[in-house]
């Protein structure tokens, strides 16, 4: 098995990715440390941080090999090259981009970028989307899911935003492969209570696998 399908099978495994924004590193590795106690195993450092590539550098450098490095919100090729030598482990995007794709596969780095309607699912998938992000999820809800796959049942989905305690379940029930989670899972953060964070993240946990034991 390549290091690409090894690298989503623990995403799939996982079935969570916390989105995590913080001002600098050392927020980012102390709000990591307390997803990486709930049980988290993957986390999504977005571009939109300040110094990110940096900051992914810094990360990977600190963190266990437990926990998988992505990158989130990239927009082209040439910053997911810059993520991935930095160390990030994936490369998520809003959109779609072949190009990224490709960059990525070429460094055996899966990508998963953004989509939103049938098409632009199909066409994520045919241009090698090892996941699609369903994006943005809040808007469409986990009914949309479910009729997706009973037209495409082979798609690899990932819905970001608009996921929370109260629906993780009907996600997963939907044929989700993972879920993207932003600010239900890192509220914590905010008010340095990094105690709730794990919490969240430990409720987040249990209740996927919850709602896999009772799909299976």
């Amino acid at each position: 098995m390549t290091k690409r399908l090894k690298t989503l099978q623990r995403i799939v495994d996982g079935g969570l990715v916390p989105v995590v924004r913080a001002e600098s590193a050392e927020k980012a590795l102390r709000l990591i440390d307390a997803l990486l106690a709930g049980g988290v195993r993957a986390v999504e450092v977005t571009m939109t941080i300040p110094g990110a590539i940096g900051v992914i550098e810094e990360l990977r450098g600190k963190l266990s090999r437990d926990i998988l490095l992505g990158c989130g919100t990239v927009l082209d090729a040439e910053t997911a090259r810059m993520a991935i030598l930095a160390g990030a482990e994936f490369i998520v995007s809003p959109a779609l981009d072949p190009e990224t794709i490709r960059l990525c596969h070429t460094y055996d780095v899966p990508c998963i970028p953004g989509a939103m309607t049938p098409n632009e699912i199909i066409r994520a998938m045919q241009a090698g989307a090892d996941i699609v992000k369903v994006f943005p999820a809040a808007q469409l809800g986990p009914a949309y899911i479910k009729a997706v796959k009973s037209a495409l049942p082979q798609a690899s989905l990932m819905p970001t935003g608009g996921v929370s305690l109260d629906n993780i379940a009907d996600w997963i029930k939907a044929g989700c492969d993972a879920v993207g989670v932003g600010g239900e899972m890192t509220a914590g953060a905010k008010t340095g209570d990094y105690a709730k964070v794990t919490a969240t993240a430990a409720e987040f946990v249990r209740r996927v696998a919850e709602a896999r034991a009772q799909v299976r």
